[in-house]
């Protein structure tokens, strides 16, 4: 199996650590960038060589907003097919809402538990291989 290529857009050090224990917990062979200002994304997927097979989106970010953010990869006909996975500490029905309609392929609110984080990895894992086979 090819490395999955993750941008994780994530500011909290525990939540990117959280993210790589994760991954490897669930043994799925990945290559991970992380980018903690909402302001660098753009500028660092237009500078890509080979674009992530997806995007790990913070929505309470440093410098843009992870809805600012998103809506600018889903309106960039350079980017806007890259997947996108929302996962914040938001359940805000509106800020879920807002994304979607944006083009997030799916909306997560990060769980509490290493449990429950492993299981929320595995979902994105999935989501990322069912875009990449499409």
């Amino acid at each position: 199996m090819k490395k999955l290529g993750i941008l994780l857009v994530e500011d909290d050090p525990d939540d990117i650590e959280l993210m790589q224990e994760a991954l490897v917990d669930n043994r799925i062979p990945y290559q991970m960038e992380t980018i903690s200002q909402g302001d660098r994304v753009l500028s660092y997927l237009e500078s890509c060589k080979n674009f992530p097979d997806i995007v790990i989106l913070d929505l309470n970010l440093p410098k843009l907003h992870g809805r600012e953010v998103l809506t600018k990869i889903k309106t960039s006909s350079q980017l806007r097919n890259i997947p996108v996975v929302i996962l914040t500490t938001s359940s805000s029905p509106v800020e879920k809402e807002f994304c979607i309609k944006a083009g997030a392929s799916s909306f997560i609110t990060k769980p509490s538990t290493v449990d429950g984080f492993n299981a929320t990895v595995a979902e994105i894992v999935n989501i990322a291989l069912l875009e990449l086979k499409s």
